[in-house]
């Protein structure tokens, strides 16, 4: 099992000045093979508190950055959870979002090469394996597979013992490609509680100093 990460292009913020595009969700294509479930399920809890109002406004303040072919086809560079999250509670939901690259070929292949090459795919399947060929990539959200150190990293981020870094992509997967190479007891993405205690010593050490997002011991 290899889980060195590429290197990668930082993504750009969203343009004060430009328009949002307003995207239904389910056509959006994924970039990644896996989402944390524990995630995903909080963010449905506070997705399902929302008006509908309420829930506009968040997804303006969180837009997806989207690659676009030739042919108009779109690709999300993040913000998976919080749409696996939405699109399970209401199959029709729509998202905004701005262009980070744009191709003119309408050529599948070539985007993802593209996408590849700026470290904008996460090719590692559940349990860490890969990577994979770009072309393993599920078509849609909804095909997604669970990786409970996705989670694990989520829970530890919330907690706040490790900083958001948000434009760098699939963040919260390097930190977790780091625990994985770590001892930890057994645990999921429903079970979080028994790798806990280990996984917030190991992230406040020296050993995680060089990953961004780390924060010394106090």
């Amino acid at each position: 099992m290899s889980m060195h990460l590429p290197p990668y292009q930082p993504l750009p913020p969203p343009d004060k000045d430009s328009e949002l595009l307003q995207v239904a969700i389910a056509d959006l294509h994924p970039t990644q093979m896996c989402v944390g479930l524990a995630e995903v399920r909080s963010r449905q809890i506070d997705f399902s508190q929302e008006s509908s109002k309420q829930r506009q406004r968040y997804l303006r303040g969180k837009p997806v950055p989207l690659a676009r072919s030739g042919s108009g086809e779109l690709w999300m560079v993040d913000r998976h959870h919080r749409l696996r999250g939405l699109i399970e509670l209401d199959p029709e939901a729509q998202a905004f979002g701005y262009v980070v690259l744009q191709l003119d070929s309408p050529d599948r292949h070539v985007m993802l090469e593209e996408l590849r090459e700026r470290g904008w795919l996460y090719l590692h399947d559940g349990r860490g394996l890969g990577p994979l060929a770009p072309s393993a990539l599920p078509q849609r959200l909804t095909g997604l597979q669970d990786d409970p150190y996705r989670s694990l990293v989520w829970k530890l981020k919330k907690e706040g013992m490790i900083e958001p870094v948000p434009l760098i992509p699939f963040h919260e997967f390097r930190w977790g490609a780091w625990l994985r190479r770590r001892p930890l007891p057994p645990f999921s993405s429903s079970r979080l509680e028994p790798a806990l205690p280990a996984a917030r010593a190991l992230v406040r050490s020296s050993a995680a100093s060089h990953l961004a997002g780390w924060k010394p011991p106090r």
